[in-house]
Formats: structure tokens, sequence, C-alpha cells
């Protein structure tokens, strides 16, 4: 049985999921070939690969002598796994406190203002 997975990724393991998230499924040699620059070492995305199903992210099946890896995770839950992580870590579970930090760090032209408030209108609507 897997272990609960972790809400956070390292970069190396985010590459590998991206790849594997764009093509549903692929082998080692597959995700070696699919990362570009900087190459990871075979040996290296194969550890890697065993990181991620140790942590839940993905699975694998025997097809001839090759292992296939797919997602177990999507994208979506996966940054879902992050904001609540980063929500409970460093902002003591409050969005409210998240949300007024990005707005205090980001420069916001007219048009993205004008979205976040009919965002934040429709949610006022949608929750009564």
């Amino acid at each position: 049985m897997a272990r609960k997975k972790s809400p956070t990724l390292t970069e190396a393991e985010l590459r590998l999921m991206d790849v594997l998230w764009q093509r549903g499924h692929a082998t080692v040699g597959e995700v070696v070939d699919a990362l570009g620059d900087p190459p990871l070492a075979y040996n290296t995305v194969l550890t890697t690969l065993r990181i991620l199903e140790t942590k839940g992210y993905v699975a694998h099946y025997a097809e001839g002598r090759a292992f296939v890896y797919s997602p177990q995770v999507g994208r979506e839950e996966a940054r879902s796994n992050v904001v609540d992580y980063v929500l409970s870590r460093f902002f003591d579970n409050s969005p409210r406190a998240l949300m007024l930090q990005l707005l205090d760090t980001e420069r916001l032209d007219g048009a993205k203002a004008k979205r976040i408030r009919t965002m934040l209108e429709r949610h006022e609507m949608d929750n009564g």
C-alpha cells in the first residue's frame, strides 16, 4: 500500500510528472527522452519514479521487460495539495491571509483587478 501523498514535489519530480501528465503513461526511457535539457540519467529517472510511486503520485505495470508508469494524481489535485500545504504551514489555514499576501506582492493592472473583483462577486453570489 502506498504511503500518504506528499503535498509537494521536488523540481525533478515535477519535471517527470509533467511528462506523465502530458503523455498519460511512459516507460523510463520515454521519460528520459521527453525531458530535454537539462538531461537526467536513466537511473536518476528510475529512482525518482520509484520515489513518486512511494509517495502515491504514480503507479506502474509491466509491459514486456519494461515498466510503464502512469500518474495517479492529476495536475489539479497536485496544485490543490500544494495550496493546502502552504495554507496550513504558513497561513494558519486562512485562504484570506494567503490572498492578501498575494495581492500585496502582485502588481495588478486594471483588467486583472476587474477579473478578481468579478470572481469575488460570483463567489459571494454562489455562497450566499
